[in-house]
């Protein structure tokens, strides 16, 4: 007698991988006339302001300062390396995006090109971008506007009603020990490596308790993601209008920034040009490829754009570009004016103007710009979010309730408003460093497939054609040159580099160097595929560049992707899998 049960889990492995068809996407979303459709009101100067508006932010008003201090001047190489590796994704995106003009951006891509389970990953890696990474935006919003509350008006922001719980806590306990051990508390602001506590310090002795728990939280962040909450469910007319004016007065203000900045530069400040070698550079991978983040999320609009296959390209590649310009001016400009070692500071273009008397004018303007800049970004994210949602309900990987559109606004309403639950519920709890870092670890896995995507759709004879394509180049030996090339550079240069990781020192070492040796086996696999199927040279660098940056994240943050996938898994395989649009009918 036949025993079935081998091809029944043949068969239930193989519909994790059930893919659908791009004839079938494009009709589901034409058909979605029970939930209503969305109203289409973008061209591609909007397309391109929001992309300015997502990565002109955080990056260029708050954690290129860091980047700085770690990197030195030469910081600007890290923003040109991560902005060509970002060009490379944007071309993959684009690509998509004209071969298949619907809101689910990347998740949508992957379904397509991998299968249901690389697509539900990815939908779930998307929050981490969106949703998660505008906490980060909301803190730095928060950060900008109750600095300029506290020194332009009369008015004092309290210094619990500014920052999260187990900061404070935590920062609390550490400048006691200190007070304890009888260091002067005068002597702790003093401190560089100690003022920074004194926030948290404040904040926690100050705040009013509730049956013996202190109350500390982020009340700037709230009441921001609640009025960008508000005006993205409003509409993508109202969205829009509102992007178009802040885009504007933070280009004219970035602008200024670059000229009269220019007039105070002190080349003896890029001197040593790279003070902490590559390994300082690298420092600020993280920071530097979290100020470029978003430009997808234009890609989420696509339902919404009057002419989608010819403007979304144009609107992805043209945002990079502009931002990749004004990054490097503006970091040349900062690091040239002062010391790099003192820009590790959380408002780094109001901090150089501070310095200079004659220009402590302009730190204000900095300041209001900031909070337009980072209130941009969140509307950007918080567009991008809600109709990845929509696409995955569409699709039967989330209830219903996520695809339901408002009858008068046009906008995915449902999801919307759980996104700024999302957004609300963690500015209680984290701190703005442990979230960039993980919310860059799951943008550049999004970015590696969605390049891996366009190589597999290039290798299928079927494929539709795309109104965009990316330029042909065969890497058939220009990978496998680059794996060769690269390892001898390191070997003659780094040869410090090279010991080390072949070193054998302790478990913890191995684990903290294990995504290095993830990247280079990959990129020794891919340049073996590369030499076979003669893979496109563009998306085949996409892929390398972002899979490198995520190796220098960290395993840490490595760890915590993985939990976060563990978690969206369990809940694909209790209802995603089971309800899939996919699934068999006797499912």
């Amino acid at each position: 007698m036949l025993n079935i049960k081998p091809l029944l889990l043949l068969h239930n492995f193989m519909s994790l991988f059930r893919k659908k068809s791009i004839e079938t996407i494009l009709k589901n979303a034409e058909t979605e006339s029970e939930h209503g459709s969305l109203a289409k009101h973008l061209g591609v100067r909007d397309l391109t302001a929001f992309g300015i508006a997502a990565i002109i932010g955080a990056g260029i008003f708050s954690t290129i300062g860091k980047a700085s201090a770690d990197g030195g001047p030469a910081v600007i190489f890290l923003f040109l390396f991560t902005a060509i590796a970002c060009s490379f994704a944007a071309f993959a995106y684009a690509e998509f995006a004209s071969l298949i003009p619907v809101s689910g951006s990347a998740y949508t891509y992957s379904y397509v090109a991998f299968g249901e389970l690389f697509a539900w990953i990815i939908g779930w890696a998307l929050i981490m971008e969106y949703a998660i990474g505008n906490v980060t935006v909301a803190i730095s919003w928060s950060d900008y506007f109750t600095s300029l509350i506290n020194n332009a008006t009369p008015y004092q922001v309290n210094e619990w009603l500014c920052l999260d719980y187990f900061t404070a806590k935590e920062n609390y306990e550490k400048v006691f020990g200190y007070l304890i051990a009888g260091v002067p508390f005068d002597e702790i602001k003093a401190n560089i490596q100690t003022s920074g506590l004194v926030e948290g310090f404040l904040a926690y002795g100050h705040a009013p308790q509730l049956f013996g728990m202190h109350i500390v939280f982020d009340l700037p962040a709230l009441i921001i993601n609640v009025l960008i909450t508000m005006l993205v469910y409003r509409g993508i007319k109202e969205s829009r209008n509102a992007s178009n004016i802040m885009v504007l007065i933070k280009i004219i203000v970035v602008l200024l920034v670059i000229f009269v900045g220019a007039f105070y530069i002190d080349t003896k400040n890029w001197n040593p040009f790279a003070p902490n070698g590559i390994g300082g550079l690298l420092k600020g991978i993280s920071a530097v490829f979290f100020a470029y983040i978003g430009f997808d999320a234009i890609s989420t609009t696509a339902e919404e754009c009057r002419n989608p296959q010819r403007d979304l390209p144009r609107g992805i590649l043209y945002s990079i570009v502009i931002c990749t310009v004004l990054y490097v001016a503006i970091a040349l400009v900062i690091t040239g004016m002062v010391n790099y070692s003192e820009l590790a500071v959380g408002d780094p273009l109001a901090f150089v103007f501070e310095k200079i008397k004659s220009l402590s004018w302009l730190s204000g303007i900095i300041a209001v710009s900031a909070v337009v800049a980072m209130a941009s970004v969140m509307l950007v994210f918080q567009l991008g979010q809600p109709r990845i949602w929509m696409s995955m309900s569409r699709d039967g990987l989330l209830p219903p309730a996520f695809s339901k559109i408002h009858p008068k606004y046009k906008t995915p309403s449902f999801s919307t408003i759980i996104t700024g639950l999302l957004v609300a519920i963690p500015i209680f709890f984290v701190d703005m460093s442990m979230v960039t870092d993980i919310c860059s670890a799951g943008t550049l896995f999004a970015f590696c497939l969605v390049c891996g995507g366009v190589l597999k759709l290039r290798m299928d004879p079927n494929a539709p054609p795309s109104k965009f394509k990316t330029p042909y180049i065969n890497s058939k030996f220009i990978v496998p040159a680059l794996f060769v090339l690269s390892i001898v550079l390191m070997c003659i240069y780094q040869k410090s580099t090279v010991d080390y990781y072949l070193k054998w020192e302790s478990l913890n070492s191995f684990f903290i160097k294990l995504p290095v040796y993830f990247f280079i086996i990959g990129f020794a696999i891919f340049s073996g595929m590369a030499f076979k199927y003669s893979f496109s040279l563009i998306p085949s660098l996409g892929l390398l560049c972002c899979f490198y940056m995520l190796s220098q994240l960290g395993y840490k943050n490595w760890i915590y992707f993985g939990i976060w996938l563990i978690i969206g898994l369990v809940i694909y395989f209790l209802y995603g899998r089971k309800h899939s649009k996919l699934a068999p009918k006797n499912n």
